[in-house]
């Protein structure tokens, strides 16, 4: 069995990819119908309120108030967010709209609307011996102003798609996701030492609640017949536009630091978190945000891309490593997190 565990550690796939692909497989054969369907659509909210209120619970207003002073760094990683994608996404779907179907070019521009991720963006930081803490900044204000930005870009953007900004969107968003998170940021003081002690349980909430929200998303998919939409070459033009768009913010956002003089450990902060977006909260959001619709095609541009910036960023983030090392505060700071 370690033997085994062994081989499967060293494969050059990600092990939540592997779960993602088992439960589309699992939607694709077994998917929900009748009364099911109810019963999925109440796991995915109560999912989602729960990933929410860990993050709310898990994050330091401290840590944001910090980063903020470091204004240049936190400009770029704002604009590269939601300023360059989502007019990169607007070109996208321009080009693309009579080359793939509706549902995916929707999903690619709502791809460029989602906020950064959290765990990864830091992760590969730290990884690559950057300014941790600055990325910790960035990618939490990220989040947070994504429960907020990215309906409104949503419903200014895709108002077909997403029927709108309507009053019922908002209601669930706020019941969903700002509401958990409000009060995981009044239990915080209480619940945060704990769960930064537990991380496996965050970990788990996450990658769970996205392989709930996956499935419902496939398996209405697969009542509503959206893979016929969809040719293999359709799914290789889609990663490999994918790979373009996290190419082109990754090379505009490191010119962009050097342009500004910045330091090598706050340009990888930019790097990592400015090209970074969020599966777990995007495909959270896609089932609110577009109600009626076959999500699993909307998401799987998302699904592509969170494969890509993992592979990407790693081999990025171990050339950064590989530089020679230099005494500072940021790489102290690096060992206390």
């Amino acid at each position: 069995m370690s033997l085994f565990k062994t081989r499967i550690a060293r494969l050059p796939v990600d092990g939540f990819l592997l779960l993602l692909v088992c439960t589309v497989a699992l939607a694709a054969y077994f998917p929900a119908h009748g009364a099911a369907t109810e019963q999925v659509d109440h796991a995915v909210a109560a999912a989602v309120s729960l990933l929410f209120l860990l993050y709310g619970a898990r994050l330091a207003p401290r840590a944001i108030w910090s980063g903020l002073r470091n204004w240049r760094l936190q400009s770029l990683v704002f604009a590269s967010t939601y300023v360059l994608f989502p007019l990169l996404g607007i070109l996208l779907a321009l080009l693309l709209r009579h080359r793939l179907p509706a549902d995916a070019v929707t999903g690619l521009l709502f791809l460029c609307l989602l906020p950064s991720t959290v765990q990864s963006s830091i992760a590969f930081t730290a990884i690559a011996r950057g300014n941790v803490p600055a990325a910790l900044c960035s990618a939490s204000l990220s989040n947070l102003l994504g429960v907020v930005l990215t309906p409104i870009l949503v419903s200014q953007l895709l108002p077909a798609a997403g029927g709108g900004f309507s009053l019922l969107a908002f209601e669930d968003i706020a019941r969903e996701i700002l509401l958990p998170f409000v009060i995981g940021q009044i239990i915080r003081p209480w619940a945060g030492t704990w769960l930064l002690r537990h991380p496996r349980l965050t970990a788990v909430v996450d990658r769970g609640s996205v392989l709930v929200v996956v499935y419902a998303a496939f398996s209405a998919g697969m009542v509503a017949g959206i893979w016929h939409q969809l040719s293999v070459t359709s799914l290789a033009a889609l990663l490999a536009v994918d790979l373009a768009l996290l190419g082109m913010v990754i090379c505009m956002t490191t010119q962009a630091s050097r342009l500004l003089k910045l330091p090598t450990e706050d340009e990888i902060a930019v790097v990592f978190c400015g090209s970074k977006k969020s599966m777990a909260g995007g495909i959270a959001m896609a089932a609110i945000l577009f109600p009626g619709h076959a999500v699993g095609l909307i998401v799987l541009p998302v699904m592509l891309f969170h494969q890509a910036q993992l592979f990407v960023c790693a081999a990025l983030a171990r050339r950064y490593a590989r530089r020679s090392p230099r005494s500072s505060g940021l790489m102290a700071g690096v060992g206390v997190l």
